[in-house]
C-alpha cells in the first residue's frame, strides 16, 4: 500500500493494489475529516493490502480520530474488494447509493443509503461538510463528494489522472456521462481527487479535456461507420480505434458500443440486425 499522503485540507490518501484496468494498478482510498473521519473506497481484495489498510485505519483511531463510516463511490470490484472485511473489522456502516447496494449484496443492517443532495457533516477542530452528488454515466449508482468550503471534490471513477475511464454498455451511458462531466465542471472545485492517479489541480480543465476527448472519439466512430458503410462492432473497432494497439481492442469494443449507443440515440447512426449505418 502506498501512503499515507495529505492531498487536501483535512484529506489523507492511501493507494492499495487492486484488480483494476491498466495503466492503473492501485485504487485510492481517502480519509476525510479532522476528528470525525469518513473512509472512502474499501477497494482492495488482497490480504496483504487489507492488513495494511486496517493498520492505517486503526492508526487514525489511535491518534484521536473517530471513524464514522466507509463510503463507496460505486460497486465495481476495484472499489469494493475489501468492503465486508473492512466494515466488519472496523465495526463501521457502509455509505453508498441504493443501486450500489443492489450490486454488492452487502448486509442491509450495515447499509446507509445516500442520494443526490444529501450531506455528510464531520465534526472536528475544522468541521467539514461534504455534499453528495449522484453522477451516473460510468456506473448507475456513482456518487461524488464535494466540500464546497475548501473546493475539494472526490470524483471516484468519473475521471482519472492516469489512463481513461471505461463506459461499458449496459452499465454505463455515454450521454449521461458527458452531461455529468459538464455538471462537475461547473462546480467551484480547486482540486479533484480521483480513484486512480494523483490529485487533479485543474478540475475544470480536466473535465473539459475529458469531454473534448470523448467527442473527438465520437467523431472518429461516426467516420468509421461512414467508411465501412455497414458494419458490426468487430468490423468497426479497427477503423474507429486505428490509433490504438490491437491488444486493446477488446476494451475498445466496449467503448465503441457505448459511443454507438449515443449516436443511435442522437439519430446520427442506425442499428439494424447488428449492423451500424450512417442515418
Amino acid at each position: 500500500m502506498l501512503g499515507p499522503f495529505q492531498v487536501a485540507k483535512g484529506v489523507v490518501r492511501v493507494a492499495a493494489r487492486t484488480p483494476t484496468l491498466l495503466p492503473a494498478t492501485h485504487t485510492n482510498s481517502y480519509a476525510l475529516g479532522t476528528r470525525e473521519v469518513l473512509l472512502v473506497e474499501p477497494a482492495t481484495p488482497y490480504d496483504d493490502e487489507l492488513r495494511e489498510w486496517l493498520a492505517w485505519a486503526r492508526g487514525l483511531v489511535s491518534s484521536g480520530h473517530t471513524l464514522v463510516g466507509i463510503f463507496v463511490t460505486h460497486h465495481h470490484p476495484d472499489h469494493v474488494g475489501g468492503i465486508d472485511v473492512l466494515a466488519r473489522e472496523l465495526d463501521l456502516s457502509v455509505f453508498a447509493h441504493d443501486y450500489t447496494f443492489s450490486r454488492i449484496d452487502h448486509e442491509a443492517a450495515r447499509a446507509k443509503r445516500f442520494v443526490e443532495g444529501d450531506t455528510i457533516v464531520l465534526d472536528g477542530p475544522e468541521p467539514m461538510t461534504w455534499n453528495l452528488l449522484h453522477t451516473p454515466g460510468h456506473a448507475k449508482g456513482h456518487l461524488c463528494l464535494h466540500d464546497e468550503a475548501e473546493g475539494t471534490l472526490v470524483v471516484g471513477d468519473m475521471v482519472a489522472s492516469e489512463g481513461t475511464i471505461l463506459i461499458a454498455p449496459g452499465e454505463g451511458d455515454m450521454t449521461t456521462y458527458l452531461a455529468e462531466l459538464g455538471r462537475l465542471g461547473k462546480l467551484p472545485a480547486k482540486v479533484a481527487l480521483p480513484a486512480h492517479g494523483a490529485p487533479i489541480a485543474d478540475p475544470k480543465g480536466h473535465f473539459r479535456r475529458y469531454v473534448t476527448h470523448r467527442l473527438l472519439r465520437e467523431n472518429k466512430v461516426l467516420a468509421a461507420v461512414r467508411e465501412v458503410g455497414a458494419g458490426d462492432l468487430d468490423a468497426l473497432v479497427p477503423v474507429a480505434y486505428a490509433d490504438t494497439p490491437p491488444a486493446i481492442f477488446p476494451i475498445a469494443k466496449l467503448s465503441l458500443e457505448a459511443h454507438l449507443e449515443k449516436l443511435v440515440r442522437d439519430g446520427a447512426v442506425t442499428l439494424v440486425d447488428g449492423m451500424y449505418r450512417v442515418a
